[in-house]
């Protein structure tokens, strides 16, 4: 959700990196930001309300300034409204503290009622003020700030990640419980952030800080120890297969667009796992006795994707979780189950709170995620990666597609038929190469978007493998395009869902070539006959479609097939109604806290 990045060295432009680590940390979100810049001559501290582009000017100003030692965050209100005095970086009283935060301080209040009677005075209602003060109290006892730190964090409930620096100080102080921090490596600089990307354009030798670590940084070699036994730790250095190309628009209006078009040859990388490591994978589920797939929104559905898939194909049962449920479920969890989460950054809060909870039972943890060195991907047993790239959109595109491109890997591959399941995702991608590539499926959309901006509902339906589809496309477009937007299972249209259905309203039906074609095209004409504009996603033409979106005949690929299409058409219904594609309201990429 929000984000940090700090950088210290000896070179003086460390405004003008945290400025440009804050743009490349927008797609996380956010509602205020601030920078804070330590200089020979005091402090530089500066918190806004909004965009960062909408204070272009101001921007420019702080990044020219010289310094060798800054901050910077953007925030989504939680403790505290959206106001400048709420934003970070926070100070202590005496203004020597300067720190930024992500997570939730529990026992805030508690805190700040005990600084409160002793003097301290708040700024702000926020939860992370309480950490300054609590490390500004500390300090006079202590001959370091990374020990005032490490005191100030053994009174607090809850979830960090910080960054921390003291004026006129040479050091960075990070730590982490809970919610992410990465270290990058450069040359005369260290970088601290909540993800890779704010620092890709500089480095790519990283390291993943682990639960309860706490780390000083001084431009040389990071200092690492455990929060609790103050003992040095070592913590092992990783080059980071993304390059900064990825992580940037190039000739694209926006990363919703180039993450659509990318996907393609993202399926491709997908594919690109060693066979041994999907044949390892598949043996797990294989010889497990009962599995678990968990995942949040995009995730989830591509985790029911999976459901049938298995089913289907390879006539194993699994069962699936909505990961904030799953406390529900762990009574039925023994040595002898398997978790599969999946995650697009391996730092979902809880999806990693039902991995935490699988450990405690001893329970095998096989992950899918895209996130090289990601927390997921640390803390499970084995692990996929879906090798799809730095995905900078709020929304789920191209992780979506490469997570269920994987799940039909692993179904084919239990069934002992790896290569026809290659086979038809390496068909599936030429086909999307060949559809995107014509730009008549992206005009015809543009049309279709025109004639739907000012809808106030729309619904989408599907059947078996194309029922996680339709969910998926509704998210896809009530996320982007503000228009409400729900997802049925067409077998249950008629217990509630068809009294929505007036003159004119528009429904994406998804009809693959199956065994359940004839039922969905029987859903398709009751709904057109009480008055539906019927949006058909399908391989062939129909008399009952109003409007026809052909997909290839692919049934077993329909998942990937049909999701871009509703991608495309969210896309162009943001943009008919006005609205920033890549950074749709209230939502956050990554959602590190609960």
């Amino acid at each position: 959700m929000c984000g940090i990045i700090g950088v210290v060295g000896r070179k003086q432009n460390a405004p003008q990196l945290v400025i440009d680590g804050l743009k490349r940390l927008e797609y996380r979100g956010y509602d205020s930001w601030g920078v804070a810049f330590s200089k020979r001559t005091g402090l530089t501290l500066e918190r806004e309300i909004g965009k960062l582009e909408e204070s272009g000017a101001r921007l420019k100003q702080l990044a020219a300034e010289r310094a060798k030692l800054a901050l910077g965050h953007t925030r989504w209100a939680t403790h505290g409204g959206r106001t400048v005095a709420n934003a970070h970086p926070h100070r202590s009283c005496d203004g020597r503290i300067v720190l930024v935060h992500n997570g939730i301080i529990e026992n805030y209040q508690e805190l700040r009622d005990e600084l409160k009677a002793v003097g301290h005075r708040f700024q702000s209602e926020t939860d992370t003020e309480v950490l300054a003060h609590l490390i500004e109290a500390a300090r006079p006892d202590t001959k370091t700030l990374a020990e005032a730190v490490r005191l100030a964090l053994g009174k607090i409930q809850g979830s960090f990640a910080i960054a921390v620096f003291e004026v006129g100080g040479r050091e960075l102080v990070g730590a982490r419980r809970g919610s992410p921090l990465v270290i990058g490596l450069g040359l005369d600089q260290a970088y601290l952030a909540s993800d890779v990307p704010a620092f890709l354009a500089a480095t790519r030798w990283v390291i993943f800080l682990e639960e309860n670590d706490l780390v000083v940084l001084n431009g040389g070699r990071p200092v690492i120890r455990n929060l609790t036994t103050n003992k040095i730790v070592t913590r092992s250095e990783v080059q980071i297969s993304w390059d900064a190309a990825q992580a940037e628009r190039g000739e694209h209006p926006d990363f919703m667009h180039k993450e659509i078009f990318e996907q393609p040859a993202t399926l491709r990388r997908a594919l690109g796992q060693p066979r041994r490591e999907l044949e390892r994978f598949a043996k797990l589920i294989h010889q497990a006795y009962g599995v678990f797939l968990v995942g949040c929104g995009s995730a989830y559905h591509a985790g029911l994707t999976g459901l049938y898939l298995f089913s289907h194909l390879a006539k194993r049962h699994v069962n699936l979780a909505v990961a904030s449920e799953f406390p529900c479920y762990e009574e039925f969890l023994t040595p002898k189950t398997l978790l599969v989460p999946i995650s697009q950054s391996g730092e979902t809060a809880d999806t990693l709170e039902a991995v935490r909870a699988a450990k405690r039972r001893d329970v095998k943890v096989a992950a899918i995620v895209n996130v090289q060195g990601s927390t997921l991907m640390r803390e499970a047993d084995q692990s996929l990666l879906t090798l799809a790239g730095p995905e900078l959109c709020v929304l789920a595109t191209k992780s979506f597609t490469s997570q269920v491109a994987l799940l039909t890997l692993l179904a084919y591959t239990l069934a002992d038929q790896y290569r026809a399941g290659r086979n038809l995702l390496e068909r599936a991608a030429d086909e999307l190469d060949a559809q995107l590539a014509e730009g008549t499926m992206a005009s015809q959309l543009q049309a279709l978007a025109r004639t739907l901006k000012a809808r106030e509902h729309l619904y989408t339906v599907g059947r078996s493998l194309n029922y996680p589809t339709a969910l998926e496309a509704a998210l896809k477009i009530k996320e982007v395009s503000y228009l409400h937007a729900e997802g049925f299972a067409g077998g249950e249209l008629k217990h509630g869902s068809i009294a929505l259905i007036e003159a004119g309203t528009p429904v994406l039906v998804f009809a693959s070539r199956d065994h359940a074609e004839a039922e969905i095209l029987a859903n398709a004409m009751e709904l057109k006959s009480r008055g539906a504009q019927i949006i058909g996603i399908a391989p062939r033409p129909n008399e009952i479609f109003s409007n026809w979106l052909p997909v290839t005949d692919l049934p077993e690929a329909m998942p990937i097939l049909g999701a871009i299409p509703a991608q495309l058409l969210a896309y162009e219904l943001a943009l008919a109604r006005g609205l920033d594609p890549d950074k749709p309201r209230n939502l956050a990429k990554s959602v590190t806290v609960k």
